[in-house]
């Protein structure tokens, strides 16, 4: 398999290959290889492995460790769709039978709602998240909260830890293979401060702030995953001005291959001093037909000299014109239930991602 390393052209933020025929020409058998290809999790091939879930604009990431340790971050909307899917994905796909970590990035129920319902379809062990409140954690006087915070309060889970920035899950490790780890950068606009890099003020200066954020967004879990060379962003619906306190004037993070862009696409969130602090390879989008991969942050992903490719969950069928190619999309209509695949090699210094439903396949280099 071509490691990756081009770029975005300028004239229409797209590579050449992501417009060959022989992608837009798949064939029936082509798609049954790479379907077939994509449906092992990492134990058979050392591989760890993402699955970006379709919750519809929801949030909800599978991570299968190569041990096959499973980390599911964010858990989609209440109702049976989101947790069958992630149900599916997880015992079908992935070959799992417990979700070993279940990381909730923020209480909102895009992102908590499936939770107690995935709990009834497989075991959930440790649960993750800033606490749960007994007030509407958007600040307001919510009267109908407690009864929206019930099932996940209740879950049957073994064990439930809040998240302190600085602290992480202690995933098991592979024998003479590359170190792996998960660390909680942020939690409730609290930083690690692990990292002692200052930026020039002057390049912290924001051009466009946007109004104080004083939602549960702005709380957002934020998650920094590593294995061995690789590096993986996600940071639920961390909201802008939150973003740019995560990389001004300390550097929290570094640059990161993949970037989960944050709040679905939505233009809220995705600060450029975030963006160009990152400085990822590629981006992924779990967005839904009608929500997220707005103009804005579009724009500010292609403007990155170092962004090989978006791939998104959903096809935005309201602003074409922001879509990444359609073989780049898992759901290209408004029905949806596809997911994309990320796969890191065994020793971390390239990564695959495939789209099933399009027989798309592509692998790209770590950078570091």
């Amino acid at each position: 398999m071509r490691i990756c390393r081009f770029r975005f052209g300028r004239k229409h933020g797209t590579h050449s290959s992501m417009k060959s025929a022989s992608h837009l020409a798949l064939t029936a058998f082509a798609i049954t290889v790479a379907t077939a290809t994509a449906a092992f999790a990492g134990p058979s091939d050392g591989t760890l492995d993402f699955y970006w879930i379709d919750s519809m604009g929801g949030g909800s990431t599978l991570i299968v460790t190569p041990l096959g340790e499973s980390i599911l971050i964010d858990s989609g909307n209440p109702g049976d769709r989101d947790p069958s899917r992630i149900h599916r994905v997880a015992t079908t796909v992935a070959g799992l039978k417990q979700i070993d970590h279940l990381i909730t990035t923020h209480l909102h129920l895009d992102h908590f709602g499936g939770a107690a319902e995935l709990a009834q379809k497989m075991p959930i062990h440790t649960v993750y998240d800033n606490g749960v409140p007994e007030r509407d954690p958007d600040g307001g006087n919510n009267a109908a909260w407690p009864l929206k915070i019930k099932a996940y309060r209740e879950m049957k889970v073994s064990k439930r830890i809040v998240v302190h920035p600085g602290s992480g899950i202690p995933l098991n490790q592979v024998q003479s293979g590359p170190a792996l780890s998960l660390q909680f950068v942020a939690a409730k606009q609290q930083f690690a401060l692990s990292r002692t890099v200052s930026v020039d003020p002057a390049r912290c200066a924001d051009p466009s702030p946007k109004p104080t954020d004083t939602s549960d967004n702005a709380n957002s879990i934020v998650s920094l995953l590593q294995f061995g060379r690789f590096r993986y962003f996600n940071g639920g619906d961390l909201s802008w001005n939150t973003e740019a306190q995560l990389v001004c004037p300390i550097a929290q993070i570094g640059s990161v291959d993949v970037y989960q862009v944050n709040h679905h696409g939505l233009d809220v969130s995705s600060n450029p001093l975030l963006l160009r602090a990152l400085l990822p390879n590629v981006a992924v989008m779990n967005n839904g037909p009608a929500k997220g991969c707005m103009t804005e942050v579009v724009q500010s992903l292609r403007s990155l000299p170092s962004l090989q490719a978006i791939y998104q969950v959903h096809r935005n069928l309201k602003q074409p014109e922001n879509n990444a190619p359609a073989e780049f999309c898992a759901n290209n209509g408004e029905t949806g239930g596809a997911h994309l695949k990320l796969s890191v090699s065994p020793d971390g210094i390239s990564y695959t991602v495939t789209v099933p439903s399009t027989g798309h396949k592509q692998t790209y280099a770590t950078r570091f």
